[in-house]
């Protein structure tokens, strides 16, 4: 996919986002950076929230009224529920998919029309290594992303006679807001059964994240990603021992590679 391409980037205005944004942007694409409350920036700004049919159908609207075209989606909007399973509510756990999943979905299927009609079109829906295990005290989390991965993987059979690819990006732990921003549900207090281990893995999750790999590492993976003539289903990025670690997975006998990440996270029975 050579030349200058529009690209649509949502969850741009901090972390990942605006790391893909500025990088695109400098490399003379046309980026229109979305995000629900967009600031100034060098790139074009769309306001855009991901969990509204209306918001999503209207930006997308308003780009091909000015380029023409979307060539590339970066889905990169999503937040983070923390707190055991039982003491997330169906409320939050619904909120982590409307993000997380249905955003992804909406965003897809607004620009999936055009981009088949042009016979071309790049969709990079940002996953997660949480996305290939499921982390404790962020299974809402990482269930976001396992059905991402499920998305994607059919998705790309779908519209690849269209000229249209579909990828999944893994990041491991990046450097970015998520620390500050994580949401812990509300039964996840004082009165909660899993509150020592709970307290216990989030500062272990922070603490990794806030040593993670910058923002930029992604931003370049995705780059090179837009280049790419052919590319592959999945891609991961950020810390190389994170990635070594959950590519093991599949090779592990199952408790056992349950045993090792409740001892890494120093879990009590």
């Amino acid at each position: 996919m050579s030349g200058q391409k529009v690209i649509l980037v949502t969850g741009a205005s901090a972390g990942i986002g605006e790391a893909c944004a500025r990088l695109l942007h400098e490399q003379g694409n046309i980026v229109y950076g979305a995000s629900r409350n967009p600031g100034p920036a060098a790139w074009k700004t769309l306001a855009l929230d991901v969990t509204s049919d209306e918001a999503v159908a209207r930006g997308v609207a308003q780009i091909l009224a000015e380029q023409g075209r979307v060539d590339v989606v970066v889905n990169n909007a999503g937040l983070v529920f923390a707190g055991s399973v039982e003491d997330t509510s169906m409320e939050e756990a619904k909120a982590q998919f409307e993000t997380n999943f249905f955003g992804v979905m909406r965003v897809s299927k607004a620009v999936l029309p055009s981009m088949r009609l042009r016979k071309t079109g790049l969709i990079v829906n940002v996953s997660s290594l949480a996305g290939l295990l499921g982390l404790p005290f962020q299974g809402l989390y990482s269930a976001s992303k396992f059905a991402l991965e499920g998305l994607t993987e059919s998705m790309r059979p779908e519209v690849a006679g269209f000229g249209v690819e579909v990828v999944l990006l893994e990041p491991g732990d990046i450097a970015t807001s998520v620390v500050a921003n994580r949401i812990r549900v509300a039964a996840s207090g004082a009165g909660s059964v899993y509150r020592d281990n709970f307290e216990k893995v989030v500062a272990l999750f922070e603490k990794e994240e806030t040593h993670g790999a910058a923002p930029a590492v992604v931003a370049r993976r995705v780059a090179r990603l837009i280049e790419t003539s052919k590319p592959a289903v999945r891609y991961t990025t950020g810390p190389m021992a994170q990635r070594f670690l959950t590519a093991l997975k599949p090779f592990f006998p199952s408790r056992l590679f349950e045993r090792c990440l409740t001892i890494y996270y120093g879990i009590k029975g």
